[in-house]
């Protein structure tokens, strides 16, 4: 009798669910660069259309998929495929997945972007280009600042490679547009690639 409901819900949730193609949105860039709060903006916008969306957060994924992973090149590459995968899985069926995570490296982004390929996966990067100078004055988690003291090392864009995209599907400046204006820049892009 409780599977008969849940099938009758999950049925009036499909019809009243905007039709979507699902789709990973990749948003790299610097600590501090805006990601996440673009991410949280524009995933707020689209559940108030009626859209299926998920945010999967570098920080959560670093305390619950990728516990126990430390920040070595080889350690940040196994972090962002697990990240791909999740992403890819949730976007192939249906939902917008927006992963605002720092991917400092270009090889780990197109492992993820090949595996959205191979499965057929929409996939978008979006590269949050804002300048090191602009995101040390932010920081919004006092990274910059501890690095600056000696006590961190391995900062991306510091001290660490970041490997900014070469061509990205969107670059935005965040320094220039403020938040809403970025999250309905990558609003268009989904919009115009057919994706929403």
């Amino acid at each position: 009798m409780r599977a008969a409901r849940l099938m009758a819900v999950d049925q009036e949730n499909e019809m009243s669910a905007p039709t979507t193609t699902g789709a990973t949105v990749w948003l790299t860039g610097l600590p501090s660069a805006g990601k996440t709060t673009i991410a949280y903006a524009l995933a707020e916008r689209l559940r108030g259309e009626g859209h299926r969306v998920e945010v999967l957060d570098g920080d959560e994924i670093r305390e619950f998929l990728s516990a126990g992973l430390g920040f070595s090149r080889e350690d940040r590459h196994t972090n962002v495929q697990r990240i791909g995968f999740v992403a890819e899985l949730l976007a192939s069926h249906g939902v917008t997945v927006l992963v605002p995570v720092i991917a400092p490296y270009a090889d780990s982004r197109e492992a993820v972007r090949k595996r959205h390929q191979r499965e057929g996966t929409p996939y978008l990067e979006v590269h949050v280009a804002t300048p090191v100078e602009v995101c040390s004055e932010r920081d919004v988690k006092g990274l910059y600042a501890k690095q600056a003291a000696g006590e961190i090392s391995g900062l991306t864009g510091v001290d660490d490679p970041y490997e900014a995209p070469a061509d990205p599907d969107l670059r935005i400046e965040t320094h220039k547009n403020g938040v809403q204006e970025s999250a309905a820049e990558v609003r268009l892009l989904l919009s115009e690639r057919g994706l929403l």
